[in-house]
């Protein structure tokens, strides 16, 4: 297979792009190197298509090699023909593969092979022939054998027809047409287990919906439901037209007690052998299929809360709430060094209460607290009218913000909470990574394995393999997009970095304590196996600020440095100018002189001279900026506060199939159904709403005993 053409026609490009991608990623480039500083190779792809292309090569190759795999298994029973090499060549998915292969792969004891032991093939095969005059029945006689258990000539029958109901059932082409009428016509069905048993599922006790039609969330809601024993589930067909596919494969209508027999064994085939098969395959289908939408939605939920905006230079006190072992607190500086720690008791009596009220002041005085952050955890609500309302007493002005504290556990009790917070109990290490992830939410969530981080539905429900994959991807990509600061970056940080592993990320952090920061990106090159290839492929996303090379604090690439020079004197700036490293104006004059033809004077590509340009004209730039700012609060709502009609400014925590949840305040999102996120048709909420979105919603109503809000966006 000429992997190029296939895939510039699966993605619209051109075939050159392709091969050039395919010939990158073989030559052991990253996909991050690859998106941003060969742009020129592959018409300014994005990470996230060129992740998509190396997946799809993958599954290409995969194809391939599974290809030869079953084409020797065949050739060494001796039974490959010309034919089904042809057949094997013409494969285009998985399935198909496996259809071709069915018939000649080592089955466990099934009644067929039970009646070809007893010798009842070449009746089997004389049946499918149905010539005129023979007779089945009595050409069933020389078969019975009471040694060989067929008793009698009608034993010898049901054991051809096995036989013959699992070479339909082996058949490809039978297979072949009757997935689309699976898909076209079959309904996804549940029912209840117990209709009397009360549960989440209750929606999904008595359920249909067509398969070509069903959202993926039913088809995830449904398969916990059925794992969890509350719900039956199956495909729901009407046997009339694939029985008539069957059929017509092999009664040839010359032989009436031949096609009596065909119509049985074909009866038997369908339903005992080819219905349950391609039910689950077609389960497998819609399961396979709603989890890749679903982890989609994850991941550019993820993608949108790591590139929140940093709250930079502030001094953040962290709450992680908590009722019985009271509220731990962190205070953190602007670099995200802890300053104090303490644990307070807000939901206790009256005299803790008034305690912890007089502790958190005294900290928020001491060390010019800017901001609260407040896990959203158990007693978050509580934690957050106690600082809402310990904030009024302030002696300046402190807001606070509620944030997801998903997975800060899991950080606090990991190897790397141990060797950054060593001096600390586990417990207060929350506090910590709550404070921290308000200032750099990217810096602090590399730090957890992005499924715990928890941005989607059913995310226990996914491949979990798959899921890491492409979260981590995510996670990737976000890192190089910011960049890393070479002399403060963590472990954590620097091992999402392009073409950085760990024993090479221990290697620059041991190099950085011994040798003190990094005074250039060149110096990079002296790290322990830190190679020519690891180099290339890193250098460009780390920044060193402290560095006299301006270019070393921007998204230049080191290979393009003479280049970005040469661009400068030739648009005019002097040496004095480029030593100040101030090139506001750089577009400005670039547009003067036409993009297209500078770019061919320094003999570069136009789309990487555009990006030396924006690089230089905001050196440290950090594409997080351009992001909504976080929505600071000074004042906390109740559910009991809201009424309908009220409308109020809320952030986006979530955004899933059917819609998306929005914080405003009360410790209960509220849920914007996908009808009424705005008035005209999308196919999904995240074609309209990011995490982290700032919007005005209006509340439609309130169910305070189940705690729901239901809210809108249309008209606002």
């Amino acid at each position: 297979m000429d992997y190029s053409v296939t895939l510039s026609q699966l993605f619209n490009i051109k075939e050159e792009y392709a091969r050039n991608i395919i010939a990158l990623l073989d030559e052991g480039n990253t996909i991050p190197f690859i998106a941003r500083y060969r742009k020129e190779m592959h018409g300014s792809m994005d990470d996230q298509l060129i992740r998509e292309f190396s997946e799809k090569l993958e599954y290409l190759r995969g194809l391939d090699k599974r290809r030869e795999e079953i084409r020797g298994l065949i050739d060494a029973q001796e039974k490959l023909t010309g034919e089904i090499s042809a057949a094997i060549d013409k494969a285009q998915t998985l399935s198909e593969l496996e259809d071709i292969y069915r018939p000649f792969k080592p089955k466990r004891k099934t009644r067929a092979s039970v009646a070809k032991q007893r010798g009842l093939e070449p009746l089997a095969l004389e049946i499918i022939k149905q010539e005129k005059g023979f007779d089945p029945e009595a050409f069933a006689e020389k078969f019975v054998d009471g040694e060989k258990e067929v008793p009698t000539a009608r034993d010898a029958l049901n054991g051809a027809m096995d036989i013959i109901a699992e070479m339909l059932s082996d058949s490809a082409a039978v297979r072949k047409h009757l997935r689309p009428i699976f898909r076209s016509s079959g309904a996804l069905r549940s029912v209840a287990c117990d209709e009397d048993k009360e549960s989440v599922y209750t929606n999904y006790y008595d359920f249909s919906e067509p398969v070509k039609k069903i959202a993926g969330h039913r088809v995830l809601a449904v398969n916990r439901g059925e794992k969890e024993g509350f719900l039956k589930v199956g495909i729901e067909l009407d046997s009339e037209q694939p029985l008539s596919v069957i059929n017509r494969a092999l009664d040839k209508g010359t032989n009436p007690m031949c096609s009596e027999l065909l119509r049985t064994a074909g009866e038997d085939a369908y339903t005992r052998l080819i219905f349950p098969s391609i039910e689950r395959e077609i389960r497998s289908e819609l399961t396979d299929t709603a989890c890749e939408n679903a982890m989609k939605v994850f991941a550019v939920n993820l993608r949108q809360l790591l590139m929140q905006p940093p709250v930079k230079g502030r001094t953040v006190l962290g709450l992680d709430p908590g009722y019985r072992t009271g509220c731990k607190v962190a205070v953190v500086d602007g670099t995200g060094k802890v300053l104090n720690t303490a644990v307070i008791y807000p939901t206790h009596s009256e005299a803790k209460i008034a305690q912890s009220k007089k502790k958190l002041l005294e900290l928020i005085k001491k060390h010019s607290v800017d901001i609260i952050s407040i896990g959203n955890g158990t007693a978050s609500k509580e934690t957050e009218m106690f600082a809402a309302d310990v904030i009024k007493e302030a002696d300046h002005t402190v807001y606070y913000m509620v944030v997801s504290e998903a997975g800060a556990s899991v950080y606090s009790a990991s190897k790397l909470a141990a060797s950054e917070l060593p001096e600390l109990d586990l417990t207060l290490r929350s506090a910590v990574s709550i404070a921290r992830r308000l200032q750099d939410p990217l810096a602090e969530l590399v730090k957890i394995e992005p499924k715990a981080i928890g941005v989607g539905q059913y995310q226990h429900d996914m491949p979990q393999k798959r899921l890491g994959e492409t979260l981590d991807g995510v996670v990737e990509d976000c890192v190089n997009s910011v960049g890393a600061d070479l002399n403060t970056a963590s472990p954590a940080l620097l091992s999402r970095v392009s073409g950085l592993n760990a024993t090479v990320c221990k290697n620059i952090v041991a190099y950085r304590e011994e040798n003190g920061a990094f005074s250039s990106r060149a110096e990079l090159k002296k790290v322990p196996k830190l190679g020519p290839k690891a180099y290339e492929q890193c250098a460009g996303f780390l920044r060193v600020p402290e560095s006299r090379n301006p270019l070393d604090n921007t998204g230049v690439h080191p290979e393009s440095y003479a280049t970005a020079k040469e661009l400068l004197k030739t648009v005019g700036y002097s040496d004095s100018e480029i030593k100040t490293a101030k090139f506001s104006d750089l577009p400005e004059r670039v547009k003067k002189l036409g993009t297209k033809a500078l770019a061919e004077q320094l003999g570069v590509g136009v789309p990487t001279l555009s990006d030396i340009v924006k690089e230089l004209a905001k050196p440290g730039r950090d594409p997080r900026d351009e992001m909504p700012e976080p929505l600071l609060r000074t004042d906390v709502l109740d559910i009991n506060d809201l009424k309908e009609g009220m409308e109020l400014t809320g952030t986006v925590r979530n955004v899933i199939d059917f819609g998306a949840f929005v914080d405003i305040g009360v410790h209960q999102d509220g849920l914007v159904h996908i009808s009424q996120i705005c008035n005209k048709y999308i196919k999904h909420p995240s074609d309209v709403l990011k995490v982290g979105d700032v919007v005005r919603v209006k509340v439609l109503s309130v169910d305070v005993k189940k705690n729901r809000i239901s809210l809108t966006m249309r008209g606002l």
